[in-house]
Parts: C-alpha cells; structure tokens; sequence
C-alpha cells in the first residue's frame, strides 16, 4: 500500500494550490509541464513552487485532509508552510 501526501504548491500570481498524491516529485513535474497530466487550474500560471508536502498515510486521510485544508484561508494555509499550523490537527477538529 502506498503512503499519500498533500502538497501545497504557490503559483506566480501568489496563490495556493492544494492536493494529494503518492508521488510529490511527479505530480510536481505534472503541474508544471514537464509531465502531462496536470490540473487545469494551474495552467498559465507559472513558475510553480512546490512550498510543502506532508506524508499523511492512507489515501482516506489524505483526501480527508485535503478537504479540509481547501476551506481554509490563505493565511491558515500559509500557517501550514510555515510549520505554525499542523495538518494533522485539522483530523482531530474534524472528529470532535
């Protein structure tokens, strides 16, 4: 079984893209061009940066995770690159 991460990649126009996948390095080279296979949302607005990715284990968690980081704001997201805000706590919100 495959261990899943989330990611968070910044666009030029300074926005944050969030996903997951099993493999950081290709999706990356994906949603850069480099690879065919990226998200649409992305297209044009390049260079990317890949800022952070986090290993979360089961590809439930990792969509689950996923999820909850998208309804996040931009600092919050922010707050997750920086090492300020686990991910792992938004697990625990979820089940309370």
């Amino acid at each position: 079984m495959s261990e899943w991460s989330l990611y968070i990649i910044k666009t030029r126009l300074d926005t944050l893209y969030t996903g997951v996948t099993t493999d950081v390095a290709r999706r990356f080279k994906e949603h850069s061009g480099i690879k065919k296979g990226g998200a649409r949302y992305l297209n044009g607005k390049g260079p990317l940066e890949l800022v952070w990715h986090q290993t979360v284990g089961s590809r439930s968690n990792a969509l689950v995770l996923e999820y909850r980081v998208k309804q996040l704001t931009k600092r919050q997201k922010l707050q997750i690159v920086s090492g300020q805000l686990s991910v792992f706590s938004l697990i625990e919100e979820a089940s309370v």
